[in-house]
């Protein structure tokens, strides 16, 4: 599909695409023909929304992560994530899952077993993050933030959730290593929003409903990447969802291949080698495992 023309508030449009997984919706926004990557922000998709029937739900088994950081976000459903660090934590909308993959890490994501019995709604962003170059090889590390944890603002027609980064007046508690910037936008129909004017790099993924941007409209499933330092005032048309994410540019252009991220080509030969050879740690309670793509 060809992406529509860009007013001159913004740089581009992305439109993503859908890919089917078994009933299990995905769209890929990011990376894109029109734009490999917002800030640090490297690989950003819409799961869902699904409903799973009694006894069904997802199943991506062990994989292997380095140079990046895994960001889980649920509008509804649960996650169950596990990773080789010992970390075994029920991902619920509206809080923050942050996976340091660093030098190498594994983990598998789950429906778990009580919602799995009863069957269920799924809805969310999975995102990557790309390490800073001088801490691609750092120590993984996993970081869990409850909803009650992260500011929240509201007023007007408005709520936003600040999941990561400062911006509207709050600062998340997410670490981070580089700038980054990223909030869940609820806005009432008629509701305006002035989009910060920072970080350097920021886009607009619409999720839900019809927006206006200079007195055009844009309906969902949409990447707007909008134009540095550029006043960017969101009007609502009707009951709106979208996602603010974007940050500092990387230092230097990403490879990526399957799960890994890295500035060098010859760093992602490593780690293919590596997990093929069973050198990255097992996920403690799962036994399986996805092989190395062909």
């Amino acid at each position: 599909m060809t992406s529509p023309i860009a007013p001159s508030s913004l740089e581009t449009i992305v439109m993503p695409h859908s890919r089917d997984l078994g009933g299990f919706t995905v769209r890929r926004v990011l990376p894109a023909i029109e734009r490999r990557m917002v800030g640090p922000f490297v690989f950003f998709d819409q799961m869902g929304p699904t409903v799973f029937d009694p006894g069904t739900g997802i199943d991506v088994r062990p994989h292997p992560h380095i140079g990046l950081a895994t960001v889980t976000y649920l509008f509804d459903g649960e996650i169950l994530h596990r990773d080789t660090l010992g970390s075994v934590q029920e991902i619920r909308p509206g809080e923050i899952n942050w996976m340091t993959a660093g030098r190498g890490i594994a983990h598998s994501e789950r429906t778990g077993p009580v919602v799995r019995a009863a069957g269920g709604r799924l809805a969310g962003i999975q995102s990557w993050v790309a390490l800073p170059k001088e801490a691609e090889e750092t120590t993984p590390g996993f970081a869990h933030h409850g909803a009650t944890a992260l500011p929240i603002l509201a007023g007007e027609g408005k709520h936003v959730r600040l999941l990561i980064g400062a911006a509207f007046g709050a600062r998340s508690p997410v670490r981070t290593f580089s700038e980054t910037l990223y909030a869940d936008i609820a806005l009432d129909a008629g509701a305006r929003l002035a989009i910060p004017h920072e970080p350097e790099e920021r886009a607009l993924y619409l999720v839900d409903g019809t927006v206006a941007i200079a007195d055009e409209e844009f309906a969902p499933g949409r990447l707007l990447v909008l134009r540095p330092a550029t006043e960017i005032i969101v009007t609502a048309r009707s009951p709106v969802r979208l996602m603010l994410l974007g940050g500092a540019p990387l230092d230097e252009p990403r490879q990526i291949w399957w799960n890994f991220v890295s500035s060098s080509r010859d760093r992602i030969e490593q780690a293919k080698a590596d997990w093929q050879a069973g050198r990255f740690p097992a996920v403690p309670g799962d036994s399986e495992f996805i092989p190395l793509p062909t």
